[in-house]
């Protein structure tokens, strides 16, 4: 709702002819908290029922935090615009210990994310993961209460709902590389409203865009969904976009990385080449079986 808000008075300050109201709605992602992710649909649970408003005509845009959405859209819509990118790092947060470093063996981190998991795994196998979902208030609550000795939240979520407080413990990227997407907000419309296109079009962020292409476009190539831990970062210095990705196993023991560099241009195709990269290495390996164990209900 408050990355809906920030959007609306964005559009408000630039049409300020417009009425703009905000629907809002539960989504089955926001309701269903007591099981992973990748055991019911993955994190297009949070965009699904907002899709079919767009597609109903119910709603002319949906506000979405790129990294929970899925690699395919629905048939029919597409992306107006992605924002200018906010802190796409994660941040540690405890309220006894000031880093990743400091937690006693067998200390209790909280994260329903699998990329998460395997990169904390990876740099302290002996802590223990243990499931955390809801609201960024909520996993707050449970940390303040003692079920857990640290969580890990993104960063650009706590910067916009104000939690300044909570981001004095900044992982960075060589420790925790971010979700695909994460810290951009893009806009979703129904592709045949081409009067939302040019509504939308002074919202884009070329630069965040063509990062966020690239993240993209390496997750579609290596399918995973969130089935497996994958995480993508795209940099730009001058004309030149950097790409790193990795692919893990969730208990951090496997963990193969790829990096690839070209002209900004090319987005799309570096992150094609960082994936069939991956691919090369083995990540192909991992996903498959994570799959088959998801489907299966093995976990």
């Amino acid at each position: 709702m408050v990355q809906a808000a920030i959007v609306q008075q964005k559009l408000q300050n630039l049409y300020p002819q417009l009425l703009i109201n905000i629907l809002g709605i539960s989504t089955s992602g926001d309701e269903i908290l007591d099981q992973p992710l990748n055991k019911i649909g993955g994190k297009g649970l949070f965009v699904s029922e907002l899709e079919t408003l767009l597609l109903d005509g119910a709603a002319d845009i949906a506000v979405h935090s790129m990294k929970d959405v899925p690699a395919t859209l629905a048939d029919g819509l597409v992306l107006g615009a992605i924002m200018q990118r906010a802190n796409p790092c994660d941040v540690f947060v405890s309220n006894k210990y000031s880093s990743l470093q400091q937690l006693p063996a067998a200390a209790v981190v909280g994260t329903s994310s699998l990329r998460r998991q395997a990169q904390v795994l990876a740099l302290r196998s002996e802590l223990v993961i243990m499931p955390l979902r809801g609201n960024v208030e909520t996993r707050l609550e449970k940390l303040t209460s003692g079920e857990y000795d640290a969580i890990i939240l993104a960063a650009a979520g706590l910067e916009r709902l104000g939690l300044l407080q909570c981001l004095d413990k900044p992982l960075n990227i060589t420790e925790m590389l971010p979700a695909v997407g994460q810290g951009a907000l893009g806009i979703e419309y129904n592709a045949s409203r081409d009067d939302i296109q040019k509504l939308l079009a002074p919202l884009n962020h070329p630069i965040s865009a063509a990062c966020v292409l690239a993240e993209r476009a390496m997750n579609a190539k290596l399918d995973g969904g969130c089935q497996a831990p994958i995480a993508g970062f795209a940099e730009i210095h001058e004309s030149t976009l950097t790409l790193q990705g990795l692919v893990a196993n969730p208990n951090g023991k496997t963990i193969f990385k790829a990096t690839y560099s070209g002209n900004i241009r090319d987005a799309a195709l570096i992150g094609e080449t960082v994936a069939i990269r991956l691919l090369e290495q083995g990540a192909g390996s991992i996903i498959s079986e994570l799959k088959n164990m998801w489907q299966k209900d093995a976990w």
